[in-house]
């Protein structure tokens, strides 16, 4: 299950180095906030035009990875995305999903397949082109998934993982989103404030330098 998946993931994981990518500290401001994107809805929105009253989770993701889609043995995460979407909302936090695995646009992760993706899946909020993965790049963000929920003042407060179980919703004991964003609705710490995000990795392109 969980192991048959990670062996799938692990081929050509972290196309580029991880030494070249920031690591975004908890405490740290919303990179890349103005930055234009195409939504499926076929505008084009800034990170910062999706920041709700109480902040913004912003999911990095794609149509093509195990651990989003599911595999043989395991659900994945993306069938939990609708409810963590909805979830967010009722605590006034914005969501973007952002694709921006730019190797796979001809294979799975292009705008078409992206918009027919959001109405299969039921998702809200927004889903993004992050086009030559940009916005990636200016998180760091490594894996799909990659979870970032920042506060209404645009600061990190927690990173990682959805949950702590992707290959069976029904079998998860630790909801460290979910509790992040209940948390800092509330006022209070975050804590697990990090936690490990196992995925694919993003599948990036080569940039001239």
């Amino acid at each position: 299950m969980l192991i048959k998946i990670a062996s799938i993931a692990a081929l050509g994981l972290f196309a580029v180095a991880v030494h070249e990518l920031p690591d975004l500290k908890i405490g740290d401001a919303l990179p890349a906030a103005e930055v234009k994107m195409k939504n499926v809805d076929g505008n084009m929105k800034t990170l910062k035009d999706l920041v709700g009253p109480q902040g913004l989770l912003v999911i990095f993701s794609c149509n093509t990875c195990p651990f989003v889609i599911g595999s043989e043995g395991s659900a994945g995460w993306e069938g939990r995305y609708p409810e963590v979407m909805a979830f967010a909302a009722r605590f006034g936090v914005g969501v973007a999903v952002l694709n921006s695995n730019e190797a796979k646009r001809a294979d799975g992760d292009g705008f078409a397949e992206m918009q027919t993706r959001y109405k299969e899946m039921g998702y809200s909020g927004a889903y993004l082109l992050d086009e030559a993965h940009r916005v990636a790049d200016a998180f760091g963000a490594r894996t799909t998934p990659h979870v970032f929920l920042f506060n209404k003042n645009m600061k990190l407060v927690y990173k990682g993982a959805i949950d702590d179980n992707v290959a069976d919703a029904g079998q998860v004991k630790k909801h460290w989103l979910k509790d992040a964003v209940s948390h800092m609705a509330s006022g209070e710490p975050v804590d697990p404030a990090t936690t490990r995000n196992i995925g694919c990795s993003i599948k990036r392109v080569a940039q001239e330098h």
